[in-house]
This record gives structure tokens, sequence and C-alpha cells, in this order.
């Protein structure tokens, strides 16, 4: 980055006179800053400081800093007490460096380590380990090595921090040629500096990166592996998708802790196998193994993937029963399970409930309520949020665009999109571009989408003219729809989504010899669609449909529900709206086809496992079509049952033969 690379030539800037430090009451402020509860507190004791001249005392100056630095949102206090300090000092500049780092301002907290050096102040080994966390999070690798050459100038390569962290730096950059060599070089220094940390830092720098022979030799050579090691060799088997090597090598551990259980849960989760997430958490409460707070939020975590509220609710009375302290971490993941298994009623009596909100806590909420299709909801807690003092950074105004955008409201979701800029000097990403052009498609605003995306000011990705896409198809502009799968397949050419975009549109307008040829080029270059998948959670119970599924166990009774509630429909005014199947087959044939659909065979499977079932939640994979949501419609009204289906962009409350979405989606 040559905005890193300047910072190595620039002068160092002028220095302002110091005065005398003033030491009076010094442990009194330190000890009241270190029980401060809130930043309300924090702020008096800040004023209190420099109403008794204690400004100058760089010890409770350096406290303060990292006071501040661990309340959210509140780093830029902390810088701008360091700028206001005459001559900072080694500890000032570690406290600083330490508390950008920690709240990810990476490239700033590179900023100040450097001009720590301009001002003659020799880093520590102190300081190294933040600077190095920086490092690997910007994925510099030429930086890393600069300040490798400066911790061997300092003599400071034998601490053990020091090197912990730059064999992780250089293992998280994609170096691992250099984490290796330095990993063999500790040996010269005993077997003291080859921590277990350090092992478990190089087994997991191979996983990420595939080679697993490597990783299993350091494994198996290690001197002591401790649940930590194992931990660390299925985590990144599970991150790499190697769910059996990771299975084989968990049925080898012989005592299983949380750490390792709770990893096991998180990977299944990670690899979309939630129903055995979830499995393996009341095992584990079967094993008598006591879950803590990160088993809980991913656990919390693949009941809000698989939509499985009935397995959310039991998880939430457990913590209540067993002690758990609703802490921020707890609270949002339980604020967002609710809300993606479209119980938004239960997010809000989790989040009002909320003793400290934080801004992850409120952004999961809005999200809820965005996804959810409650735009006013969303922005009476953006407006709260915001009277609490707390800044909305780039996802919370993603969220309230989003919600903009399922409301079909173009004019609000412009209004956020403009204030993130200008009001907030929040730079949007790839993904606020996105909804911008989805708000505009949907709307059929199909030439102003064309020209958002013309002037971005970054180079659109798939997603983005997938967004124009997908407009181009519901409002049949074929010539702009060709345009834009066109710029799909040079961004990625055997991407199954550009032609069947293309199919899609072709299909809609009759043009069969165009499909067929569409269809013919996916097959000569190996490119496949990605099956329609839905979950629904019947008693406890996870299950997945697929597409045209016949394996499971009561198919027949399934194929027979779903051929009666269409037939009931029919009586009902429903019609199977045979143009979303996009073949060039004969109607009847299409009305199989319609059929198979994963979200009707989830609805079959849950009104033959009993009439208890007063709420139907699926969750899908790709975005309903408009066959199933019609169909949706009739069977809520003929069933007197609410049905939510959350798809791939939003949630579908299905009640007495009307949507929540308004049939805009």
């Amino acid at each position: 980055m040559k905005a890193l690379r300047m910072l190595f030539s620039k002068p160092p800037p002028a220095k302002t006179p110091s005065f005398n430090p003033i030491f009076i009451d010094e442990p009194q402020f330190i000890s009241l800053i270190h029980s401060s509860k809130s930043i309300k507190h924090l702020q008096q004791i800040h004023a209190q400081i420099i109403l008794h001249h204690q400004f100058s005392n760089s010890r409770i100056v350096t406290q303060l800093i990292s006071s501040y630095s661990f309340k959210n949102n509140f780093i830029n206090h902390a810088l701008s007490i360091f700028r206001h300090f005459n001559n900072p000092n080694l500890y000032i500049f570690n406290s600083l460096i330490r508390a950008l780092a920690d709240n990810s301002y990476h490239m700033s907290s590179i900023s100040y380590f450097v001009l720590m050096f301009r001002s003659n102040i020799k880093p520590t080994t102190l300081t190294f380990p933040f600077v190095l966390k920086s490092t690997a999070a910007l994925q510099e690798g030429w930086l890393g090595m600069e300040i490798h050459t400066q911790i061997l100038k300092l003599g400071l390569l034998c601490d053990r921090l020091v090197l912990l962290h730059l064999v992780d730096m250089y293992a998280k950059v994609g170096l691992l040629e250099c984490a290796c060599q330095l990993f063999d070089e500790s040996s010269q220094w005993g077997d003291e500096a080859r921590s277990t940390l350090l092992w478990n830092v190089l087994i997991n720098g191979y996983c990420k990166v595939g080679k697993w022979g490597k990783a299993m030799e350091l494994f198996e050579v290690m001197p002591e592996k401790y649940g930590s090691t194992w931990s660390t060799l299925i985590n990144g088997l599970m991150k790499a998708g190697e769910i059996n090597r990771a299975m084989e090598l968990w049925r080898s551990v012989e005592e299983r802790d949380v750490v390792s259980w709770t990893t096991m849960i998180n990977g299944f989760s990670q690899n979309g196998q939630h129903e055995q997430a979830l499995s393996m958490f009341f095992e584990m409460l079967e094993e008598g193994v006591k879950p803590n707070d990160q088993t809980i939020v991913c656990a919390l975590l693949a009941c809000a993937k698989a939509g499985a509220l009935e397995t959310g609710t039991r998880i939430h009375d457990y913590i209540l029963s067993n002690g758990f302290a609703l802490k921020k971490g707890i609270t949002a993941a339980l604020v967002d399970m609710y809300a993606k298994c479209g119980s938004l009623e239960n997010a809000s009596r989790v989040f009002d409930m909320a003793v400290e909100k934080d801004l992850r806590t409120w952004s999961v909420m809005i999200w809820g309520c965005a996804i959810n299709g409650y735009l006013d909801k969303a922005l009476d807690c953006f407006n709260k949020m915001k009277s609490t003092g707390i800044k909305p950074d780039g996802v919370v105004f993603l969220a309230i665009i989003t919600a903009c955008l399922h409301a079909g409201n173009v004019d609000h979701g412009l209004h956020f999109f403009d204030k993130m800029k200008h009001d907030y000097s929040i730079e949007p990403t790839m993904k606020h571009y996105a909804v911008i052009v989805d708000l505009y498609g949907r709307a059929g605003r199909l030439n102003q989408a064309l020209r958002f995306i013309k002037n971005m000011p970054i180079d659109p990705d798939f997603v983005i003219w997938g967004a124009l896409f997908s407009a181009c198809r519901a409002h049949k502009s074929i010539q702009m729809a060709e345009y834009a799968s066109e710029k799909l397949l040079e961004l990625e050419p055997k991407h199954p989504g550009g032609y069947v975009f293309l199919s899609n549109v072709y299909a809609g307008a009759g043009k069969w010899q165009d499909v067929e040829r569409v269809r013919t080029k996916m097959k000569n270059k190996g490119v496949a669609k990605d099956p329609g998948w839905s979950y629904i959670e019947i008693h406890g119970q996870v299950t997945s449909f697929v597409a045209g599924d016949h394996f499971h166990d009561r198919s027949d009774e399934i194929h027979l529900k779903l051929d009666e509630i269409t037939k009931n429909a029919r009586e009902f005014g429903y019609t199977p709206e045979t143009e979303w199947v996009l073949h060039n087959i004969e109607e009847e044939e299409k009305e199989e086809s319609l059929g198979s659909h994963s979200e009707k065979l989830a609805l079959a499977f849950a009104l033959i496992s009993g009439d208890d079932l007063k709420v139907i939640r699926i969750v899908k994979n790709l975005k309903i079509c408009g066959d199933c949501h019609s169909l949706m419609k009739h069977a809520s009204k003929m069933t007197k049952r609410d049905i939510v289906v959350r798809d791939i962009k939003r949630f579908h409350h299905f009640k007495n033969g009307s949507c929540s979405c308004q049939d805009y989606w």
C-alpha cells in the first residue's frame, strides 16, 4: 500500500515544548479510571483530571487512553487525548497503538508506530505484538518484513511473545516459509521458546492454505499435545471444509473439553451442517460438559442459519436456568436468532431487556427489522441508537438501506446512502452499491441502475451485475439483460449464475433456441446449477429438502400431500405459474417440475407431521419463485396456519392468503 510506504519516508513532526508533570492524587485517579463502569462515568473522571491539572501525568493519561479504547466507538476520544498530550512517552504510545489495533484501526496503529520511531522512542516487547497484529490484518507481508528487521536490530526476537506474533503474522499473510524458518530457528533458544501457542499458530497456518500433510507432520512431532492443539488442527480442517478429516481427528481426542466441543459445533455450522452442529451441542450437554459463552453463541448461530426457532428457544431456556449472564455477545446472538427465525416479537423482547446495548446489538436488531420487512421499526431503532450516543457504522447503514429496499422506498434508501457518505464519512463497500442497484432495479428504474453502476468509483463485481440482471428479468428487459450477462460471464466464466440468469430471460420471452444455446454452453464448460434446498424444524428436529427430493423416509406421503394441497388450492383460484419453469416442455410437465421445489416439499412435510404446528417456518437458500409464493399464500388461507419463509433475500410472512411483502420482492 502506497500510504504505508510513504510513512517510512516522511520527516518527523515538530515537537511541542513540554512542562513538568504534577503527580498529586495520581493513585486515586488511576483507581477511579479502573473502576469506571460507563462512558459517562469515565468522561466525568476525565473532566476532573483536567480540572486538577493532572493531564500532564503520563501514567494517568496512559490509563485514560486504555479505558477509552475498551468502550465501544470511543477510540476517537483516546486519539484526541494523545494529540493534546505534550511529548508522549513510550507508555502512552504503547497504549494508543494497542487501542487502535484492538479496535481494528490497523492503518492508524501502524501510523503511530512509525511516529513513535520518528520521535526517537524505541519500541519494546509490549509494542510489537500489536503492531504485528495490525500488519497481519492489513495483509502486508512487506511491512511485516520491515518490522521483523527492526525487531532484529533491537535484539527482541528472543522474546517469546514477540516471536509468537511474528510467526503468526507471517502465517496469516501467507508467508509460511518465513514462519517455518522462524519456528525452526526458535529451537536454539530451548523448548520453552517453542510454546504450545507457537506450534498452534504454525499448524493453523498450514491448515489455512490446505497443506494437511505438513500440519499433521508438525502435530505428530509435538512434544506435548494439549487440548488447544487438537482444537487448532480440527478448526483448521473445518475452515477448509475437510469435515471428515476433522471428525476423524475429533474421535481421537481422549479428553474433550469445552474448547474442543465448541470448535466442532462452530465448524459444522460454518460448513452448512447446522443439524449436526445442534446435535453435537446437545450431545455435549449429555456428556456433562458445561458450555461457555462462545459455545452458546455458536449454537444460537446454527439455530439462526437453520431457522430452528424451537431449538433456539430451548437454548434460551438453558441460558436462563443455568445462570448465564446476558452479556453483549449472548444478547446479540439471541436477538439475531429470533429475528432470523422470523420471530421479531421475541427478538424485540430480548433486545428491550438488554441492560447494555453496543453497536453489534443495535445492528442485529435493525437487520432483524429489515429482513422481516418492517421499515418503520428499523428507522425507529436507528434513531434510538443515535440518541444513545452510538454512531452508526457501515453495517447499520447497509441494514437501513436494505429495509428501504424491501419496502420499495427508493428515495429513503438513496437518502441514507448519501447520509452515510457525507454526514458520517463512511466509504460505501461493494455491498452498499449492490443494494442501491437492487433498489433501483426492483422499482423498474433500470436506466438509473445502469447509470449508477457506470458512475461507481470502484469496479462493479459479480453481485452488482447480478442485481441488475435480476431486475432485467423481472421487468423483461432482454437487451439490458444480455449486456449484464456479458459482464457477469467476463468476471466469472464458470459461475452458473450468469448462464442461468440469461437462459431464464430467454425462456421468459419464449426464445427456446437461445435457451438451448446457453445451456449447451454451460454443459460444454462443465458449469452446473446450484440446487435449491430448504430447512424446516418439526418438534425440535431440523430436516432438509432439496429440489426434486425423493429420499425422505416419508417421501410418498409428502408428494401425496403436496398433490392434495395443489388440487385444493386450484379451487381457491390458484393457477401454477409455469413461466417459472424455464424449459420448452409441455404445460403438464411444467406443472410437475414446479411441484418439486424444496420449499413446497417442506410445507407438505409440515402438514403431515401433526396439527399442533400453528406456524410453519421454512428456510430456503435461493430466492423464492413466483409460483411457490402464490401457493404459500393459498396454503396459508386453506390450512388457517401462518407460514413463514425466509429466502436468501428476506422473510415472507404468509397469513390468511396474503404476504407481508405485498408481492414486492
